[in-house]
C-alpha cells in the first residue's frame, strides 16, 4: 500500500514554515498520542505516522530531498539515500526527541518526569458568608478533609522496618520503552503504576497509599470587602505531595449571600425605600438601615418622585482592590399610594384634588398634551424629518 503524503498527513501546505510545522505536529500527537488512547491501534498507527511525517519536515535536509524524490528519497538506494533519521541514525529515541523539541523538556504531558518526587494535588473550599461579614471582614474556622502523611509509615507506605524497593520493571523509572519497528514507544510502568518503587510490606494503617485521610481545623481570615467568586490561596495547605514532592494548595472561594434590604454592585449598596405620599409632597426625613447595622436619617426633598436616588457617601462597602476606599449607599425612593382609608381621609384627598391646578401635576399635565398632540396628529408632523 502507498504511503500518504508527508504533508497531507499533518495538514499543512508545502511552504509551510517551521512554525506552522511544529504547531501541527503538536496537536496531532497530543491528539493520537498512546496515552490519550489506550488500546486502539488505528490511534497508535496514526500517531507513529505523524511522528514520521515530522522527523522528515522538520529537517532541511531531509525535506528537500522528500520535495524532490518524494518517499523514494529514504528507501535503499533511493535519490535521498538512507531513512527518515539520517544514515546510521539511531531511531530507538526519535519520540523522546521530537517531543522534547515541541513539548518541552519533559516531553508528552507537561513536562514532569514521573517516577519522582510530585506535588500534591491543590484542594477547593466553598465559603458562604452574608453580606454584614463581607463588610466587616471575619476570622472563620474551617473543617478540610483532606490527605496528610500516615505516621505509621512516615508517609513510605512500607510497614516499619522495611522500605519502598525499585521496581526492576522500569529501573525506577515508572516508565518502560518498548521497540516497535523505527520507533520506540513508551509507557507508564504497569508493575509500579509509575512510582518506580514497589512495596512488598504495605503499612497496615495506610495500607500502601502513605496517606491516610483526616479532618483539619484551619483559621481563615476573610478580608473586609471581599465579593462572590473571589478566592483566597493557603499555599502549602492542599494535598501533600508524593514521595517528598511540595503540598498542594487550599484555594477558598468566597460566595457571597444576597441581601434582604441592601443590592451590591462593587463597592456601593443600593435599597428601595417607600416614602409616604405626603411626605414626598411636603417634604421630611425617613429613617433607613445601614449595612454596619446602624440607621441613617435622609431628607426627603419636597415633591420628591418615585425613581429619585440619594446618596450617602461612606456608608457602602470597603474596597479590597483600593485600600481606604469606601463605597456609597445610594437610596431609591418609591413613594408610596396610601391604601385601606378611612372615610374622612376620602373626603381630605378629594377635597385637595378639587383644588389642585397644573402646576400640581407638571408631568401628568404634559403627557396629556402629548397624547392631545398624538391624537389630532400634530406629533406626527413635528418628528417628521425634513
Amino acid at each position: 500500500m502507498s504511503k500518504r503524503d508527508y504533508y497531507e498527513i499533518l495538514g499543512v501546505s508545502k511552504d509551510a514554515d517551521e512554525k506552522q510545522l511544529k504547531s501541527a505536529y503538536r496537536k496531532l500527537a497530543m491528539k493520537y498520542h498512546p496515552d490519550q488512547n489506550a488500546g486502539n491501534p488505528e490511534a497508535e498507527e496514526k500517531f507513529k505516522e505523524v511522528g514520521e511525517a515530522y522527523a522528515v519536515l522538520s529537517d532541511a535536509q531531509k525535506r528537500g530531498a522528500y520535495d524532490r524524490f518524494g518517499h523514494a528519497a529514504f528507501e535503499n538506494g533511493g535519490g535521498g539515500g538512507g531513512n527518515p533519521f539520517g544514515q546510521g541514525g539511531n531511531p530507538d529515541d526519535i519520540f523522546s526527541d521530537l517531543f522534547s523539541q515541541v513539548f518541552g523538556a519533559g516531553g508528552f504531558g507537561g513536562g514532569r518526569r514521573r517516577g519522582g518526587p510530585q506535588r500534591g494535588a491543590d484542594l477547593r473550599y466553598d465559603l458562604e458568608i452574608t453580606l454584614a461579614e463581607a463588610w466587616a471582614g471575619k476570622e472563620e474556622t474551617i473543617h478540610v478533609p483532606q490527605a496528610v502523611p500516615c505516621t505509621g509509615c512516615d508517609g513510605s507506605g512500607a510497614a516499619p522496618g522495611t522500605k519502598p524497593e525499585t521496581c526492576e520493571t522500569c529501573d525506577g523509572h515508572g516508565r518502560v520503552r518498548a521497540q516497535q519497528g523505527f520507533f520506540t514507544m513508551e509507557r507508564t510502568c504497569v508493575r509500579c503504576s509509575g512510582k518506580g518503587k514497589i512495596i512488598k510490606k504495605p503499612c497496615k494503617e495506610c495500607g500502601g497509599a502513605g496517606q491516610v485521610r483526616e479532618e483539619r481545623k484551619l483559621q481563615v481570615k476573610i478580608p473586609a470587602g471581599v465579593e462572590s467568586g473571589m478566592r483566597i490561596r493557603l499555599s502549602g495547605e492542599g494535598e501533600p505531595g508524593d514521595q517528598g514532592g511540595p503540598s498542594g494548595d487550599l484555594y477558598i472561594f468566597v460566595d457571597v449571600v444576597e441581601h434582604d434590604i441592601f443590592e451590591r454592585d462593587g463597592p456601593n449598596l443600593y435599597c428601595r425605600a417607600p416614602v409616604p405620599m405626603a411626605t414626598a409632597a411636603l417634604g421630611g426625613e425617613i429613617e433607613i438601615p445601614t449595612i454596619d447595622g446602624g440607621r441613617a436619617r435622609v431628607v426627603v426633598p419636597e415633591g420628591a418622585q418615585t425613581g429619585r436616588k440619594l446618596r450617602l457617601r461612606g456608608k457602602g462597602m470597603p474596597s479590597v482592590r483600593q485600600s481606604g476606599h469606601t463605597g456609597d449607599l445610594f437610596v431609591e425612593m418609591f413613594v408610596e399610594t396610601p391604601r385601606n382609608m378611612t372615610a374622612r381621609q376620602k373626603e381630605l384627598l378629594r377635597e385637595f384634588c378639587d383644588c389642585t391646578g397644573a402646576d400640581c401635576h407638571p408631568e401628568s399635565e404634559g403627557f396629556l398634551g402629548r397624547i392631545k398632540r398624538f391624537w389630532s396628529g400634530d406629533a406626527d408632523e413635528h418628528h417628521r424629518p425634513n
